[in-house]
Order: C-alpha cells, then sequence, then structure tokens
C-alpha cells in the first residue's frame, strides 16, 4: 500500500507514525515544510520519496504535491495527525478521489457549534452552544442560557483561546478578547460543571477497536491558568468496568453521527451534577505524546496498531491494560530561565521504577508561559498497576519536585 503522510518532521512525534507505516509493509511518501536534508538518516530511511511544500495546510500547495505523487504511482491513502491539517487534507482527499476521512467529517470535528448540532440530533449530550460573529447574540445567548458561559475559537484545540465568563463585565471583555466586537466568529457555550477527562479511541470503519480513558487533574481551563498547580493526565486501566460503559457507549454514538470511519479520535467529556456530558472530538490522536502513555500502559505500541488499521483494516493486538500511567507537568516559579530543581534526586530514589521517562531541561533554559502547555517546560511520565497508587505518587511528585527559574 502507498500511503502519503502529512508533515512526517514536526513536531518530533510524527515520526512515530511514518516509523509505523514502515514497519507495517506501508510504502510512504512524506509531504512537509520542512526542506529533504534537515530530516534525519533514519526518518527518511523509512520513507520512500519526500515532497516539500510552502505550508501543509495551503489546500493548493498540498494539492499540487499529491497530484504528482499520484502522477508517480497509485496511492491508496493520505493521513495526517495533526489537528491544523485535519481539514486540508480532508479537502485534498476527496479532491483527489483518495478514501478516508471526509471534507463534512473533518469540518463538524473542527467546527464546534456545528458538531454539537448534530450529535444533538443524534440525542447525545451537549451543552448548550451557538456559533456566531455578532456580540449581541453572544449576550442574549448569556442571559437565556445563564452564566457561566465559555467563548472560544470554533476550530479551537484544548483550551487556546478559551474564555471563561461568569458575569456581565466578563463576558464584555471575553467578547473583546476573542475579537467578538470586530467580526470574529466564534463558539459560545454553556459552561458544563463537573470532573473532565477524555476518551480516545481508535477505529476501523466507523467501529471502535481499541479505546482508552483519561482523566484531568484539574480541568484543562484551570491548568492552563494557574501557575502553582501541576496539571495531571492520568489514563486509567479500568476502563472495562461498568463505571465508563457510558463513556464507551456515546464514543460509538459520536463516531456514527460524525461519519468517522478507519481514524484514531480524541473526545472530551464532563461529568457532573447534570450527568455525562459530550464536550468536543479531533478526529485525531490526542496532543502532548499521550499515546506514548497508552503503549507504556498496555504493552503493545499503539502507534502499529493504528498504521495496522490504515493499511491492513484490522488489528491483532489487545492492549493488556496492565498499568495505569499518567503525565504530570511542572510549572516554574516564574517566567525566565531554568536555574536548577529541587527534589530530582528524591524523585529517582522514591519512585524509580515507576518513572517512565522525564524532561528536566537543563540550567540556562528559557521557560515558556504555562499557557504553552503540558510539555511546554519540565514533566515527568509515570506507570503503575493501580490507578489509585499512580495518582497518589503523582501528587507527590507535584508537591516535592520543583522548578525554580531567574
Amino acid at each position: 500500500m502507498n500511503v502519503l503522510f502529512v508533515e512526517p518532521f514536526f513536531p518530533r512525534n510524527q515520526r512515530e507514525f511514518v516509523r509505523a507505516l514502515h514497519a507495517v509493509g506501508a510504502r510512504v511518501t512524506g509531504i512537509g515544510e520542512t526542506p529533504l536534508a534537515a530530516l534525519d538518516s533514519e526518518l527518511k530511511g523509512w520513507m520512500t520519496h519526500y515532497e516539500q511544500v510552502r505550508s501543509v495546510v495551503d489546500e493548493s500547495a498540498l494539492l499540487q504535491a499529491v497530484k504528482r505523487c499520484q502522477a508517480r504511482e497509485w496511492v491508496d491513502r493520505l493521513e495526517t495527525s495533526v489537528e491544523a491539517h485535519i481539514l486540508a487534507a480532508a479537502k485534498v482527499r476527496e479532491l483527489c478521489s483518495i478514501p478516508g476521512t471526509s471534507t463534512r467529517t473533518a469540518f463538524l470535528c473542527r467546527d464546534k457549534p456545528a458538531m454539537k448540532e448534530v450529535l444533538r440530533e443524534a440525542g447525545i449530550a451537549c451543552a448548550q452552544s451557538i456559533g456566531t460573529d455578532n456580540a449581541e447574540e453572544a449576550r442574549e445567548f448569556a442571559e437565556r442560557v445563564g452564566y457561566p458561559v465559555i467563548l472560544k475559537p470554533r476550530d479551537g484545540a484544548g483550551a487556546s483561546g478559551t474564555h471563561k465568563a461568569s458575569n456581565k463585565d466578563e463576558l464584555e471583555r471575553a467578547i473583546s478578547a476573542c475579537g467578538l466586537e470586530g467580526g470574529r466568529n466564534v463558539a459560545v457555550e454553556e459552561f458544563i460543571e463537573g470532573h473532565e477527562g477524555f476518551y480516545d479511541t481508535l477505529s476501523i470503519e466507523g467501529r471502535v477497536v481499541h479505546d482508552f480513558a483519561c482523566h484531568y487533574f484539574p480541568n484543562v481551563l484551570e491548568a492552563m491558568r494557574t501557575r502553582w498547580i501541576s496539571p495531571q493526565i492520568v489514563c486509567t486501566n479500568r476502563i472495562e468496568a461498568e463505571t465508563y460503559r457510558e463513556v464507551r457507549e456515546m464514543g460509538q454514538k459520536v463516531i456514527t453521527a460524525l461519519g468517522i470511519g478507519t481514524s484514531a479520535t480524541h473526545m472530551e467529556w464532563f461529568f457532573g451534577p447534570k450527568g455525562l456530558k459530550f464536550s468536543e472530538i479531533g478526529c485525531r490522536p490526542p496532543g502532548v505524546r499521550v499515546w506514548d502513555l497508552y503503549s507504556a500502559a498496555n504493552d503493545f505500541d499503539i502507534y502499529v496498531e493504528w498504521a495496522k488499521a490504515i493499511v491492513h483494516g484490522q488489528t491483532d493486538s489487545k492492549p493488556s491494560r496492565r498499568y495505569s500511567t499518567g503525565m504530570i507537568a511542572l510549572r516554574p516559579d516564574k517566567d525566565g530561565t531554568i536555574a536548577g530543581y529541587e527534589g530530582a534526586e528524591q524523585l529517582q530514589q522514591r519512585f524509580g521504577p515507576h518513572v517512565i521517562d522525564a524532561h528536566l531541561p537543563p540550567v540556562g533554559t528559557p521557560t515558556q508561559g504555562v499557557e504553552a502547555g503540558y510539555m511546554a517546560n519540565a514533566w515527568v511520565r509515570m506507570k503503575h498497576t493501580d490507578y489509585d497508587a499512580l495518582c497518589r505518587m503523582m501528587s507527590a511528585v507535584g508537591e516535592t519536585l520543583k522548578v525554580k527559574a531567574r
């Protein structure tokens, strides 16, 4: 099978998808923005050809690159795994008659108001929401639904560009901050109180074949706004328990309603006083290298499982569910440059066998802002056979391992 893979070089873990495709027997052509000469020999060795384009989200440039590939040989699949690339790839895929995620599905997985409208019609519980470029409509929505409300980009990912308004004054500040007064079209949503988690799948022809459930501690919006918090993402190995039945059933319904075929998915959900509520979906793997946690938790290679689904239309491995795994982000105490660490030796002494890996930037490294995300500065990834024990260990790491800046 000949597979075109969009942007194999950046971010760093993109190479894992190329590696996996090569490992299951695909002929891989990369399409990316980096010059061929800048690619390392290992990555180049996994590809049979490489096409450089000025931008992988420039649909015209991507289309021409794909047509050049089709002129050389038959192309079976065009794949990508980065949120910002999904819609451009879908449009080019349809123009070139290549099977895969449709433009409709890609659009619905990017546009929050349209997504929720389709899902509500399918009987899936979601927050009330509208899409608007009119500030007065946002004000009317807030008055009708009640505060708090959330304003965010229609095609945003994670908490990027998201604003919470708990009263009229905060709403006016959010309207200004998100550009609504200037005519920008945004999503306005009911704020759902409750615990936040996510449900990730690998589906083949619309049927879930692998799935995973994770929890945020605390919820993302708070984590991305509060420096002193060392936020955690924890993947449970208890997903097959009755506790997660409703989440898993909801996930399959979402996949069916949105017309997702053979693809990875990443779904956010809330559970609170109003029950289980679907938040949003990406038709791609989760960010911040969460798939590495799934591989470590389940004694298999999820990248290879994805490649088997794409190339062979089936998988032949089962997740062991042996471990719960997690990541804890460690923020510098202020902006500047890394001056050192407190508690690093104690981490290794207390929890060494449970540490998967860690990233502690060297002294002198410039810090990145809290809003830059979970892997922007220091982080530690861990595993344990017991979910509760893992949560306790990760909390202990957050309390004892400190990142000092100057």
